[in-house]
């Protein structure tokens, strides 16, 4: 132990959703869309968080920025590669952060950038991104036109 130590553990660093960590990808054109905590229900046979939980996820964030634009129904039409870098492991923080890059007549192109605090030490990795094509529909199913910048306080 160090002489400057006090021998008691360190509190984890408590982050600001809307400040990015040095290392990390620039994520000051992104807004926190959603944050969930990894279960035990989730995890595959080698303890770590199933990549179809994580894209769900991914999807709910791409549809809570593509609501910032409007009030609408918004259906997922298309999600481009997903490549994951470092598992999620239960009881990892994991966060998904949300920025519109495009948008349409009736859609809108939503990037989403995935990190995980993990559990035993806080510490802040990246998971993995996509892109998804969210698409505003009518009760019907039918795109429709919409025409919103996102909304910054949703």
């Amino acid at each position: 132990m160090s002489a400057v130590s006090s021998g008691m553990p360190s509190s984890p660093t408590v982050v600001d959703p809307h400040i990015p960590e040095p290392g990390d990808a620039d994520l000051s054109t992104h807004r926190l869309a959603l944050r969930v905590v990894t279960m035990p229900k989730e995890t595959n046979q080698y303890g770590t968080i199933f990549g179809g939980v994580i894209l769900s996820y991914i999807d709910q964030a791409g549809f809570v920025q593509a609501r910032r634009h409007a009030c609408l129904r918004w259906v997922t039409v298309a999600i481009d590669r997903v490549e994951f870098k470092q598992p999620v492991q239960l009881g990892d923080v994991v966060d998904f952060y949300a920025r519109t890059v495009r948008t349409g007549r009736t859609s809108v192109t939503v990037e989403v950038d995935v990190f995980a605090e993990r559990y035993a030490s806080a510490q802040r990795v990246p998971v993995t991104s996509a892109t998804l094509v969210m698409v505003a529909v009518d009760e019907h199913g039918r795109s429709i036109p919409f025409a919103s910048a996102p909304n910054e306080t949703a």
